[in-house]
């Protein structure tokens, strides 16, 4: 019963350090459709043909309490001009929102599938907790997480109990 109650928590934690990064990338999500997106970029390159726009060099995207660093962000359009089908963060990802953070290499949000997916060295941060793995994958619509293994690296999740002082360095 006591492990049921601790697998329990542990997964209120873990999809709580991952909301974060879902409304990070969920532009065109209820919650934050009608907030404007600022991004800052050195660069930027449109293809209207192509529906994309890549914004390039020291990337800052900020969306109400939400801000996405990278070297390079690729916006995918629908058929509407502001439909955005796919974002992908590249280089130095960095997902801030309030004491959350998630790094990865790379982010990819797909809208229609209702998918947040971190790869190269994901981590996520709330205070002192962390989790990481090889793939982090957030199911937005499903509120579910998923924390893969692979090439030689564990999933590895670490929760600071909270309201309890710890008694460790005392005697």
């Amino acid at each position: 019963m006591n492990t049921m109650k601790n697998q329990s928590l542990l997964f209120i934690i873990i999809v709580g350090m991952m909301l974060p990064l879902a409304t990070a990338f969920a532009a065109a999500h209820k919650d934050r459709s009608s907030l404007p997106i600022a991004i800052k970029a050195n660069e930027l390159a449109a293809d209207n043909k192509g529906k994309t726009a890549i914004f390039s060099g020291k990337v800052v995207a900020k969306q109400g309490d939400i801000t996405i660093y990278a070297d390079r962000l690729t916006i995918n359009y629908g058929d509407k001009k502001n439909d955005v089908e796919k974002i992908e963060a590249d280089g130095n990802v960095r997902i801030v929102q309030e004491n959350r953070i998630g790094t990865a290499s790379h982010a990819v949000y797909e809208s229609k599938l209702g998918r947040i997916t971190l790869t190269g060295n994901p981590k996520i941060m709330q205070g002192a907790d962390t989790m990481s793995g090889n793939i982090i994958t957030y199911f937005i619509d499903e509120d579910r997480s998923e924390v893969s293994s692979g090439a030689g690296r564990p999933v590895e999740v670490v929760i600071h109990p909270t309201g309890k002082k710890s008694n460790a360095g005392t005697r």
